[in-house]
């Protein structure tokens, strides 16, 4: 796969995404886009699951270290927010719970003492034959209090990075196909590996 197709770009909100209409008031928000390749498969779910896989050990070790400062002060961690979702407790993608689904996004999230996040993976592009599919990973927040707004201000440049690397990395992997089941995407969903 050449180096264009895994150049993901910063972009406006889209105005199509379910969380456009909340940008105009939120305390954070960032978009940023990457084109499918022919024959990828363009369900938000499928990808959000997929793209979602995609950490590498590093992003691991900074969840950790996210969850053991932000656990002193009660907030949800990751660690339990996982435990929610292998126990059935909620619909979820990850440690997302999922808040919307229809065919061309899917918007996850989590709400917390002290701010609301909210992820759309929007998949644009395919109503045409021949028309180029883009994916985008938009991010809102509203914070409701000072230390929401403090973490945010600290964590920002690494989410930024995250999203970043998730996508590229689901473009390095190969992303699922829109034809069939493709193995490999639907190992690295269900068990976290390809």
């Amino acid at each position: 796969m050449d180096m264009q197709a895994r150049r993901v770009t910063a972009v406006p909100l889209p105005s199509a995404s379910g969380i456009a209409g909340t940008h105009s008031s939120a305390s954070f928000a960032d978009a940023y886009s990457i084109e499918l390749p022919a024959g990828a498969s363009t369900d938000p779910e499928l990808l959000a699951r997929f793209i979602f896989c995609q950490l590498s050990p590093w992003m691991t070790v900074l969840m950790k270290i996210r969850d053991a400062l932000v656990a002193s002060f009660g907030l949800k961690t990751i660690k339990r927010l996982n435990s929610l979702a292998r126990n059935g407790k909620a619909n979820r993608v990850g440690f997302f719970k999922i808040y919307s689904i229809d065919e061309t996004e899917i918007i996850l999230g989590e709400d917390d003492r002290h701010l609301d996040f909210r992820l759309s993976v929007l998949c644009s592009g395919h109503s045409s034959p021949g028309e180029k599919s883009c994916l985008t990973l938009s991010t809102v927040v509203h914070c409701h209090n000072r230390p929401g707004r403090f973490y945010i201000f600290l964590i920002a440049p690494f989410h930024r990075l995250i999203v970043q690397t998730i996508l590229r990395h689901a473009a390095r992997a190969g992303w699922p196909l829109s034809s069939r089941v493709d193995s490999r995407a639907f190992n690295v969903i269900q068990h976290g590996r390809a």
